[in-house]
């Protein structure tokens, strides 16, 4: 409990009085000559420290600005607008003003990835249109042809027809990039010509749902700001090659951006130059998932919680050739365990390479969980038809 003299103390005038029969007592001790060189030194101690505090700040920040200005000088030329006309519009012509011949149209940005005009976007941007325009930043409008696109990554590959070379941009390799690393983002949102942004990629690996329904494998989540038009224009590291297709963002949401990466492009383009579409393997089957028991996972030393169940089997397909039927259950692909339809996409091969499928065929189908017997068998991939 505080005593009446304690309270009296504490309700003693203001703090200066206080501190000043301390420093009254303090100088009594240690004599006053003592107090005025601890007082006169901090202001000596603390400007040098200010002196050296701004050199660095400036000197970081130019470092980070000419990154980012060095980059946007290398790829911004090879980035341009891209212009897709309504249905029964036409094509604007080159050398018209933008937006001209294409009202109603969709509009997006994309990248020059040779010197002879092709160039990456993204499928959404391209649709199904095979002629759009095409604006650079030098203020010429060329003819863009649809060379194919892919819905499943949602790229797209384009052929502008120009009679000499054009600015471009050297894909980079995007599973060299780390968490934290800077990347640019160049693009045209919203009408904005050229328009640039600056972030961190935020992190890797992220799956993104195409609108086909298949999965988007390793994609790039970055914080740089997008909004609509910037799809399709390229996302660059810091030694201005391009790491990423930007494509998607999370409306309402702030500094949540998506990019298909530079590695999956380069896939796609080979494919689309190769053939015109991509070729993917297929089973030939029709699965659901369903919960594993912890009797099945003992009984057959399978760990996922969920399993895949071939619950349709297309006629003389691949899978069915090689023996699978119908209620078999789908363990593993190559020794890769399977805990859903996506993990199939994911680890069949290019066509044509031979797999080992490990199954279980249950002893009663409507039951998966129930007593089977389990075995390998081994197929040859084969392309998926064209349109399916």
């Amino acid at each position: 409990r505080t005593s009446p003299r304690s309270t009296r103390r504490l309700d003693r005038g203001p703090l200066s009085n206080s501190n000043s029969d301390m420093r009254s007592r303090f100088g009594a001790t240690l004599g006053r000559s003592a107090l005025w060189p601890l007082r006169l030194s901090l202001p000596a101690v603390r400007s040098p420290l200010r002196a050296l505090r701004r050199p660095l700040s400036t000197a970081a920040l130019d470092a980070y600005s000419n990154t980012v200005v060095s980059t946007v000088e290398t790829v911004g030329p090879a980035t341009v607008a891209i212009q897709v006309a309504a249905p029964g519009a036409t094509v604007a012509p080159p050398g018209a003003p933008p937006g001209e011949g294409a009202p109603g149209g969709s509009q997006g940005s994309g990248v020059i990835i040779t010197p002879d005009g092709y160039l990456l976007s993204n499928a959404h941007v391209v649709g199904d249109a095979s002629e759009m325009s095409v604006t650079l930043t030098d203020g010429r409008v060329l003819r863009g042809t649809t060379v194919g696109r892919d819905v499943a990554t949602d790229l797209a590959l384009v052929r502008l027809q120009t009679p000499g070379s054009v600015p471009f941009a050297t894909l980079g390799d995007s599973e060299a990039l780390r968490v934290g690393q800077l990347v640019v983002a160049i693009g045209n949102p919203l009408g904005f010509a050229s328009t640039v942004s600056a972030g961190v990629v935020s992190a890797k690996g992220r799956s993104l749902r195409a609108k086909d329904g298949r999965l988007i494998e390793d994609i790039v989540q970055t914080d740089v700001a997008l909004n609509p038009g910037n799809s399709g224009g390229p996302l660059v590291d810091s030694a201005s090659r391009v790491v990423g297709i930007n494509t998607a963002i999370i409306q309402g949401a702030q500094n949540l951006s998506f990019s298909v990466p530079s590695a999956t492009a380069q896939w796609v383009v080979s494919e689309l130059l190769a053939h015109g579409h991509v070729r993917r393997s297929f089973l030939g089957l029709g699965c659901q998932l369903f919960p594993v028991s912890r009797l099945f996972q003992r009984a057959h030393l399978f760990d996922p919680p969920t399993a895949v169940q071939a619950v349709n089997v297309v006629p003389a397909g691949p899978a069915a050739r090689a023996g699978v039927r119908q209620g078999d259950v789908l363990l593993a692909i190559d020794g890769n365990p399977l805990r859903s339809v996506d993990e199939i996409h994911r680890l069949l091969p290019t066509p044509g390479k031979r797999i080992r499928l490990r199954l279980v065929r249950p002893s009663d189908a409507r039951n998966p969980n129930g007593e089977g017997r389990i075995s390998t068998v081994e197929l040859t991939t084969e392309a998926r038809p064209h349109g399916t």
